[in-house]
C-alpha cells in the first residue's frame, strides 16, 4: 500500500492492528477484536479519501490512546445447538436461561421465536428461511422478545409482520418499537362502545350498526364480498380522521396487491397501513401477522385516536397455527386444532376496545373476517369467533348469485351494538327495516312454491323487493350518512312502493343527484347534526315530490 510507505506510523498501525485482529480467538478479548476490526476499517477509509490525508498524525494518535485504554474480559453467553431442521421449525439443545418467546440468533443471521419449552430441549419456529442452517449449528440467545416499528411514519407504507418495508421504498422511520403480545386493557379501563363507525354500506350502517371500539365479524364462503365490505369501510374513513391496518394473512399476491391499487387510486393508502403475509412466507411469519397490526394500530388507540383494522383472514391464521402446532408435536384436537386455538384469538380480539376517557378515550375497532365452507357456520373456528366477537355480517352464496350485492343475510346477521351505536337520523328512518325485511324472506318462500297469497301479501312481497334493491350498492363506492340517510328515508315514506322494481335503482341516483345539487344545505345540516328534525323532513318531503314530477314527466316522455 503506498500509503503504508508515505505515513510509517499507519503502516505499523495496520500491520499492529491486522496482527492482533488474527491472534484474537475464543470469548477471550472479543471486544478488542471487534474493535480493532472497526479501527482497521476507518483507516483505511482514511487513506482512500484524499480530503482526510493531512489529518492522520492526529488519528493514529488517538487511536493509540484509545487501543492503550483496552482491557481484557471474558463474556458468557447463552449457546445452543440444532438438532433438527425442517419446515420453519427448528429443535435445539442447550440454552438453560432461555424463556417462552424469547428471541433466538442462527449462524445464518435469521431470528427464531422459541415457542415450547421441555427439560431437554426447546422448539423455535423461525422468521425467516431456513437455508443454510445445518444440524449441530450454534445458536445464541438474545433476552429480548419480537418488536415492531410503530408510528405516524408507518401510515401508507406496506409491511411485513416484522416491519419490514415490501414497497421498495426507504426503512420505516418509527417513532418506537412495541412487543407484538401487548395485555388486552382491562374492564375498568374501558368505556361502553356508543360512538358509530360509518362503512359507507347501507345495509351494514342501517341495519348492523359497528361502534368505535366494537368486534364485528364477517364470514361466509369464498368470493362472496367479504373483503369488498372490508376494504369499502376503509375507504369511508377518508374523511373521518380514523387510521386503518389492513392484515392479510395467507392470501394470493394477486389478491394483496388488487386491495391495495384500490386503496391507492382511492386516496384511502395515505392513512391506511398494509401488514403482509403471504402463502410463501414461514408459518411464523402468518402466526405473527395479525398481533403485528394490532400492535401498530394500538399505538393510535393509546395516543387517544379512534382506529380500524382489518383480519383477512383469521381462518387461514388459524390454519398456519395448527400447522406449527403439529410440526411441535403438541396434542392435537378437534379437526386437528391444538387446545389452545380459542386463547389464540380471545387474546387478539380481546385487545379491540373503546378506552376510558381517563385513559386517553382511543378505541380500536376490529373487523375480522372468517371463511366458511358451504354455508356451515357451525365449524369449529366460526363457532369460536361468534362467540368472541360483539355481532357477525354473514354473507349468503345464494344472494351473491342473485346479483344481490353486498349479499348479506340480514336473517342471520346481527349487531349487539345495535341502535346505541346509530346516530338518531339513521335510526329514524331504519326502525321498522329490519322487521319488513324478515317478514319479506318469509313470506317469499311461499310464493315460491306457488301457493296463493292475498293482496296484502303481494304488497308485502313487492314492498320487499325494493327495499332489497335499495339496500344494493356496487362495490368501492361507499356512501356518506346524509346519502344514506336520504335514500333510506324515501324507502321508509313509501315513495318507492309505486316505482317499478328495475327502475328504483335509477330512480335512487336521481334523487341523490337532485339532493345533493339542489339542496346541498339539507345534505350538509343532516351530516352535521346526524338528526332529521320536522323542518328537515319537511324540506325533503319537497324535494322528493319536485323530483318525483320531473322523473315521471321524463320516463312518459322516453
Amino acid at each position: 500500500m503506498d500509503e503504508e510507505r508515505t505515513h510509517p506510523d499507519v503502516g505499523a498501525l495496520l500491520r499492529v492492528l491486522r496482527e492482533q485482529a488474527g491472534q484474537q480467538t475464543g470469548d477471550v478479548d472479543i471486544h478488542r477484536a471487534e474493535f480493532i476490526q472497526r479501527v482497521k476499517a476507518q483507516v483505511e477509509a482514511e487513506l482512500d479519501d484524499p480530503r482526510t490525508r493531512p489529518n492522520l498524525t492526529a488519528i493514529v494518535r488517538g487511536l493509540r490512546q484509545q487501543i492503550g485504554h483496552m482491557t481484557d474480559q471474558v463474556r458468557f453467553q447463552d449457546v445452543g445447538t440444532v438438532q433438527h431442521i425442517g419446515s420453519g421449525v427448528a429443535t435445539l439443545s442447550g440454552l438453560p436461561s432461555a424463556s417462552t418467546d424469547e428471541l433466538v440468533t442462527f449462524p445464518t443471521g435469521v431470528q427464531g421465536l422459541i415457542l415450547n419449552l421441555d427439560h431437554a430441549r426447546l422448539d423455535v419456529i423461525l422468521l425467516g428461511p431456513d437455508a443454510g442452517i445445518q444440524g449441530g449449528d450454534l445458536v445464541t440467545a438474545t433476552g429480548q422478545r419480537v418488536q415492531i416499528p410503530v408510528g405516524h411514519q408507518i401510515l401508507g407504507r406496506v409491511v411485513n409482520p416484522l416491519g419490514v418495508p415490501l414497497d421498495d421504498r426507504n426503512p420505516v422511520q418509527a417513532t418506537d418499537a412495541h412487543f407484538l403480545e401487548q395485555e388486552a386493557p382491562d374492564i375498568i379501563e374501558r368505556a361502553p362502545v356508543n360512538e358509530p363507525l360509518h362503512t359507507g354500506v347501507k345495509v351494514v350502517d342501517a341495519l348492523f350498526p359497528i361502534g368505535r371500539g366494537q368486534r364485528e365479524l364477517i364470514l361466509g364462503d369464498r368470493q362472496v364480498g367479504k373483503t369488498t365490505l372490508a376494504v369499502d369501510a376503509i375507504l369511508n374513513q377518508r374523511n373521518s380522521d380514523i387510521p386503518c391496518v389492513y392484515v392479510t394473512i395467507g392470501q394470493k399476491k394477486s389478491t394483496v396487491l388488487s386491495v391495495i391499487e384500490t386503496l391507492r387510486h382511492r386516496g384511502a393508502l395515505a392513512y391506511t397501513t398494509v401488514v403482509i403475509a403471504s402463502p410463501e412466507d414461514p408459518p411464523a411469519l402468518r402466526y405473527l401477522a395479525p398481533y403485528a397490526g394490532c400492535t401498530i394500530a394500538e399505538f393510535f388507540m393509546h395516543e387517544g385516536r379512534d382506529v380500524l383494522i382489518v383480519y383477512d383472514d383469521l381462518s387461514k391464521h388459524a390454519d398456519a397455527y395448527r400447522e406449527l402446532s403439529l410440526l411441535l408435536r403438541r396434542p392435537p384436537g378437534r379437526e386437528a386444532y391444538p387446545g389452545d386455538i380459542f386463547y389464540l384469538h380471545a387474546r387478539l380480539l380481546e385487545r379491540a376496545c373503546k378506552l376510558h376517557p381517563d385513559r386517553g378515550g382511543g378505541s380500536l375497532t376490529a373487523l375480522p373476517i372468517v371463511e366458511t365452507k358451504r354455508g356451515n357456520l357451525s365449524a369449529y373456528i366460526p363457532t369460536n369467533l361468534i362467540s368472541i366477537t360483539d355481532g357477525q355480517i354473514v354473507f349468503d352464496t345464494a344472494l351473491f348469485n342473485q346479483g344481490i350485492k353486498p349479499a348479506i343475510d340480514v336473517g342471520l346477521s346481527v349487531s349487539r351494538v345495535g341502535g346505541k351505536a346509530q346516530t338518531e337520523a339513521m335510526r329514524a328512518v331504519t326502525s321498522e327495516l329490519k322487521l319488513e325485511l324478515s317478514q319479506y324472506a318469509e313470506v317469499s318462500r311461499f310464493a315460491r312454491f306457488g301457493t296463493e297469497v292475498d293482496q296484502a301479501t303481494r304488497r308485502q312481497i313487492q314492498r320487499g323487493k325494493r327495499l332489497q334493491t335499495v339496500l344494493t350498492q356496487p362495490a368501492h363506492q361507499p356512501l356518506s350518512l346524509a346519502a344514506q340517510v336520504v335514500i333510506l328515508w324515501a324507502a321508509s315514506e313509501n315513495i318507492l312502493d309505486d316505482v317499478p322494481i328495475d327502475e328504483v335503482g335509477d330512480f335512487e341516483r336521481g334523487w341523490q343527484n337532485q339532493i345533493r345539487t339542489r339542496h346541498p344545505e339539507l345534505i350538509q345540516q343532516i351530516q352535521e347534526e346526524g338528526r332529521l328534525p320536522p323542518p328537515i323532513r319537511q324540506a325533503l318531503r319537497d324535494a322528493v315530490t319536485e323530483y318525483r314530477q320531473e322523473w315521471l314527466k321524463e320516463r312518459n316522455e322516453a
